[in-house]
C-alpha cells in the first residue's frame, strides 16, 4: 500500500482510526487487528469482524512508528487491535526531553 500524508486509514476490525503524518519510504502493507487498513472512506462499519491480534491496542493521540521505514501514524480512533507494518509492531513514538535550563 502506497499511503500519503494526511491519508486516513480505518480498520476493518475495530475502531481504531489514524492520519498518516509521515509516510513510508517504501510500500508497506499497514495492519491492524491481523486484517489491513482501509482508506476511511471504503472501510466497512465497526464490528465487521473480531481482531485476531490484539497485543497492544491502539491509544488515541499517540503516534506509532516504525524507524526503519520512516513511518509514523497519528492515532485518531483508539481500538483494540494491535498496529503493524510488513508484521512488525509499530511503537509508541517517545517524547523528547528538552535540555535542562540550569
Amino acid at each position: 500500500m502506497l499511503v500519503r500524508v494526511g491519508d486516513r486509514l480505518a480498520s476493518a476490525v475495530c475502531g481504531t482510526q489514524v492520519i498518516v503524518v509521515r509516510p513510508p519510504r517504501k510500500a508497506v502493507t499497514i495492519t491492524c487487528g491481523g486484517e489491513p487498513m482501509r482508506p476511511l472512506a471504503e472501510a466497512p462499519a465497526e464490528g465487521q469482524g473480531t481482531p485476531v491480534d490484539t497485543e497492544r491496542g491502539t491509544q488515541l493521540g499517540k503516534r506509532y512508528i516504525h524507524p526503519e521505514y520512516g513511518l509514523e501514524l497519528l492515532c485518531t480512533k483508539p481500538g483494540d487491535g494491535t498496529l503493524r507494518a510488513d508484521g512488525v509492531i509499530l511503537e509508541i513514538k517517545e517524547a523528547k526531553s528538552l535540555p535542562s535550563s540550569d
